[in-house]
């Protein structure tokens, strides 16, 4: 199988019904050493959520709600 120049690949029809991936399906991919391991999501931790678990209690910077609006915005 070829990967495309955007990076992608098809998963082949065997797979995804062994695994239950249907379109929408949410997968992850976990690599360790050299080798990629494609796995489905279970629960009801979206990769949304997953994201913000990483990225929670990491920025060094204090500001508002109100204060990062207004930066976004382009206010004084």
């Amino acid at each position: 199988m070829r990967v495309t120049s955007k990076g992608q690949v098809t998963i082949p029809r065997n797979v995804r019904q062994r695994l239950g991936i249907f379109p929408q399906s949410e997968v992850e991919f976990v690599v360790e050493g050299n080798t990629a391991i494609l796995r489905t999501v279970t629960g009801d931790t979206s990769r949304g959520k997953r994201l913000v678990e990483t990225l929670r209690g990491r920025a060094t910077v204090r500001m508002t709600t109100d204060e990062i609006m207004a930066l976004t915005r382009g206010e004084g």
